[in-house]
């Protein structure tokens, strides 16, 4: 145009200068722009615009501030358009708080700052994670009637949830709904799945109707969020409902969804329905993993159910996964319960030899599996292998090993063991503490006991109820009735307050003992204390009464139970039962059991008792006559209610009908044990029935009942007896 002498216009001047700032060419556009500040043209507010833009994209602010300053010498328009460049450049390069300042000065240039400017600043603050300043921000532009862009809510909602403001968060939501605007949908479920790890399931769940009031669609992570957490905190029949919705809104449920209700109903040993999910989620054509059966493996585990457990396993490899660390530690730990430990060591090797890494869990639970074998070697190797991988050993466990220690007759090894812990500066807490009282109580050193005590208090570790009830027990040990009333006293002062069932145990044991004295002596301080006796105390004071031939004052304290809402128990009659047979009165024992069948307290034990005095006097055929009756009112004879009579008709000689009691008990499918077995076999030998009992002998070893000394010493001197040609049912005396 120049070589034909023709002048540009601005506008096209203008132009080209936009075109180039969009091809990112900067530099040409400041070259550019001075070829039109030499020419006689002027710039209009659009030019100085693209090269204010092209100046902060090359970082030179100070040269862009110029430029707008030249503006105002020049008489040229401003306009927030140009000043928003400066700010959007600006909070690019981290200069938000620079940009808050320029903001703030418009108004003395007789310029308002827009919604860019607002939205512009607020998510540069973001950046730079300014966000007191930026919320400050947010609250003005909404009073100057401004509705801020979803970029700039969603932002500043998720910089206060990761700054752990998650109440400012869900209060600028809540403001913003109001206003008719809302974050978009991944601010929604991040700020949904905070409010959840805070415990405001309530906030998440309003959230989560408000999305759909703004037309904005949950997805499968929304749902997941809020099934997982109410999961997590056992409300199931919430999360089923948000697993419902889910369903109904054409949503697929994901394995991760299953998962979380799975483990859920695991939890809370609703184990059917985890089952049921589980087949669920396999007709839906979703692949289970490590978490769904390690979840279901963990449960039956807890539950006892080995086996269950073992072919959900055998399944998870079928299905080519491999155990983690959760899934061989909830197995080690269902084999610790049922004392199966041959299996669970044999299960910790498998685990290592796989490179599969134990955790804390893992070793506690070994751990504490030795201890109770007995092994304390091999607890304490594991010990220095846990310390050696970089875990850190716990109260849980320390306090097998302490306790370990001392079931194994080393209590000062295991004082020593803990002084040296606390020199490590290692916290243990009550748990630990009272498997040492516990061990000393047991050797009868109350007063190391005590001593221990003390350094509990210094320590500051509280004497709870466990350790005070294991002192109580090292007391009545002792049967020292002054140092229990005197530890009851400092109890008292230390502001604990023993419960029901140390107070039962306290008059249990002086019960047993005959020591009356102490019983009344302690049933009056739980009283006066305000602690109500229920059923076990009574029953323990009525056992105490019973034993001690005072009859017709334990009838009145059992009594005095029907006023109370502690009403007598099968445990509480078979006190009266047992005495009474002792003593021979089968009367009025019959008289007592009677009333107890007719209010349904009958049971296996009180007939046994029935069964063992008539035996005692020698009316076995009233003995056999109860097993007949016991079957006839639905309750069925055990093994002790059989081997009474069996062995009842061995000593009076009556080997036939034994054995044909005996023929009877088995084929009603009662399960003979040693003792049984011992009888009968005795009776054969010194009735000369000597084949009989090595028939018995063999069938006891085909039952996996193992026989004993006393087996032994019967056949031997039955074969004694039928060798000398000698029988005698004397030898039963």
């Amino acid at each position: 145009m120049r070589q034909h002498e023709l002048s540009p216009e601005v506008r096209t001047l203008s132009a080209l200068l936009n075109a180039l700032v969009r091809l990112r060419r900067f530099e040409m556009v400041l070259i550019l722009f001075d070829d039109i500040l030499n020419s006689s043209l002027r710039p209009d507010v659009y030019s100085y615009t693209a090269v204010i833009r092209s100046l902060t994209e090359l970082k030179d602010f100070e040269r862009a501030k110029e430029m707008i300053n030249q503006m105002e010498r020049n008489g040229c328009e401003l306009s927030v358009v140009t000043y928003n460049v400066l700010i959007h450049g600006l909070c690019k390069s981290q200069g938000a708080l620079e940009a808050v300042q320029i903001k703030n000065l418009l108004s003395h240039k007789g310029l308002k700052a827009d919604v860019i400017t607002y939205c512009t600043i607020i998510l540069g603050l973001m950046r730079i994670r300014e966000v007191k300043t930026a919320c400050e921000l947010m609250n003005e532009m909404l009073e100057l009637g401004f509705v801020p862009s979803e970029a700039a809510i969603s932002t500043l909602v998720e910089g206060l949830r990761r700054n752990g403001n998650i109440e400012d968060a869900y209060e600028l939501v809540d403001k913003l709904d109001k206003l008719g605007v809302a974050p978009n949908l991944f601010t929604y479920n991040a700020l949904i799945n905070s409010l959840c790890k805070d415990g405001k399931l309530e906030e998440a769940k309003c959230l989560f109707e408000n999305m759909g009031k703004k037309g904005l669609s949950p997805n499968d992570v929304t749902y997941s969020i809020l099934i997982d957490s109410f999961c997590k905190i056992g409300r199931l029949k919430i999360a089923l409902i948000f697993l419902s919705k889910m369903i109904q809104s054409g949503v697929k449920a994901t394995v991760y969804t299953y998962n979380s209700l799975i483990s859920g109903h695991c939890i809370v040993k609703n184990i059917a329905t985890a089952e049921f999910l589980f087949g669920e989620m396999i007709a839906k054509g979703l692949t289970p993993t490590e978490i769904t059966y390690t979840s279901l493996i963990s449960a039956y585990c807890k539950e006892g159910e080995l086996q269950k457990a073992i072919r959900v396993y055998q399944e998870m490899g079928g299905r080519g996964l491999s155990p983690n660390t959760y899934t061989y530690t909830a197995l080690i730990s269902g084999f610790w319960r049922l004392n199966m430990m041959a299996e669970a060591k044999k299960l910790f090797d498998e685990m290592v030899e796989h490179n599969v890494m134990p955790n804390e869990v893992t070793y506690n639970v070994i751990i504490e599996g030795h201890c109770r074998e007995g092994n304390m070697v091999r607890a304490f190797e594991l010990l220095n292998t846990m310390l050696e991988k970089g875990l850190v050993p716990d109260t849980y466990t320390y306090r097998p090993l302490i306790g370990g220690l001392c079931s194994t007759g080393r209590v000062s090894e295991a004082k020593e063991f803990m002084d040296e812990l606390h020199r490590k500066n290692y916290k243990l807490n009550e748990m630990c503490f009272s498997e040492l009282l516990h061990g000393y109580c047991n050797e009868g050193r109350l007063k190391d006991a005590l001593i221990v005590c003390s350094e509990m208090i210094e320590k500051g570790v509280d004497i709870d109820l466990v350790c005070v009830s294991i002192l109580i027990y090292g007391t009545l040990k002792q049967n020292d009735k002054k140092k229990l009333f005197r530890l009851l006293k400092a109890m008292y002062g230390q502001n604990i307050k023993p419960d029901h069932v140390i107070y039962t145990s306290m008059i249990d044991a002086f019960s047993k003992s005959g020591n009356l004295k102490g019983v009344f002596g302690v049933w009056d301080i739980m009283v006066d204390e305000g602690c109500s006796p229920n059923v076990l105390t009574y029953t323990a004071l009525v056992n105490g009464l019973c034993k001690a031939g005072f009859m017709n004052e334990a009838e009145i304290i059992c009594k005095g139970m029907l006023v109370t809402n502690s009403l007598p128990n099968e445990t509480t009659f078979g006190c009266f039962l047992d005495q009474l047979t002792k003593e021979g009165n089968m009367e009025k024992s019959v008289q007592i059991h009677n009333a107890m069948l007719r209010g349904s307290l009958a049971n296996t034990v009180t007939y046994n008792i029935l069964i063992r005095g008539f035996c005692k006097l020698g009316e076995i055929q009233e003995a056999a006559d109860l097993l007949v009756e016991m079957v006839e009112n639905g309750i069925f004879p055990n093994s002790i209610s059989y081997s009474t009579v069996i062995y009842a008709y061995c000593r009076r000689g009556d080997v036939g009908k034994a054995i044909y009691l005996w023929d009877s008990m088995v084929n009603n499918g009662v399960r003979p044990d040693t003792l049984a077995y011992n009888f009968l076999i005795y009776g054969c030998c010194v009735n000369g029935e000597l084949t009989k009992a090595f028939e018995l002998r063999d069938d006891m070893m085909r039952r996996g009942v193992k026989p004993d000394r006393v087996t032994y010493n019967a056949l031997i001197q039955g074969t004694c007896l039928a060798s000398s040609g000698m029988t005698t049912v004397n030898s039963y005396a």
